[in-house]
């Protein structure tokens, strides 16, 4: 198995996209973030659609900053392509588990995928809720960050329901 990321000399490079074809790009990804019971009263308390701390509206924060991310991510990732995202859109949503379900889809026509961008954003989105809620409580857990789905280049994928 050969990296495109390292030279056949084994140094790193920029995966070269010249003949690439352009396709439309599209990626879903997921950060599950575990909170304590002093966060869910207050979300409880708010209604359930948003969560409000000394510091301000915690979901609108972490979609602004998730979505910023993601236009960040060729600064923040080495060797990633800069893009000029077409769309990103960051739900957040408590599950049925009681948890803080973060979801980013990116999208974009280009000759190079967009899964780190929406990695990078549910990730920045996750940090985020925590910074903001860490006056609550420090019970605070990002259990998982998870590509869930990436459609155009050579193959598809959509991850299996567990």
């Amino acid at each position: 198995m050969s990296f495109t990321h390292l030279t056949p000399e084994q140094t790193p490079q920029m995966v070269n996209v010249a003949e690439k074809t352009v396709t439309k790009r599209f990626a879903r990804a997921q950060a599950i973030v575990e909170v304590g019971e002093e966060i869910l009263q207050a979300l409880e308390k708010s209604g359930g659609k948003e969560l409000h701390t000394p510091k301000g509206a915690v979901f609108q924060t972490a979609i602004i900053a998730g979505i910023m991310a993601t236009k960040k991510t060729g600064e923040l990732i080495p060797l990633c392509h800069p893009l000029p995202l077409e769309h990103c859109e960051i739900d957040i949503a408590v599950n049925a588990k009681q948890q803080i379900h973060i979801t980013c889809k990116t999208l974009i026509t280009a000759k190079t995928g967009v899964e780190m961008e929406a990695l990078t954003g549910a990730s920045v989105a996750a940090l985020t809720v925590y910074d903001m809620c860490k006056a609550l409580s420090h019970n605070i857990v990002i259990k998982e960050i998870t590509l869930l789905e990436k459609r155009g280049g050579k193959r598809d994928f959509v991850r299996d329901a567990e």
